[in-house]
């Protein structure tokens, strides 16, 4: 993947998680992208709250992935880097 491919990706990324942040912030929460890997997995880090909370992997399949995956179908999926279920 080229890098303006690398940023195209980035912001249709950043543009679906738009539309979960305001879920997370409600509880003291965010999430940003880290990376985007050759195989199209992007890695998120949690930010406040979300990094703590128990239920980051059922917000992580559940909210995250799904709204990025429905949006961007050509990625195949998404890992967190730091939280409890690492």
């Amino acid at each position: 993947m080229s890098g303006i491919e690398k940023m195209k990706l980035l912001n249709r990324i950043d543009e679906a998680l738009n539309d979960v942040r305001p879920h997370l912030a409600v509880d003291g929460g965010n999430v940003e992208v880290v990376d985007i890997t050759e195989d199209k997995v992007v890695k998120i880090k949690w930010i406040g709250a979300c990094k703590d909370c128990g239920m980051s992997m059922m917000t992580l399949r559940a909210g995250i992935e799904q709204a990025l995956v429905g949006r961007i179908p050509e990625l195949s999926g998404v890992e967190a880097v730091n939280g409890l279920e690492v």
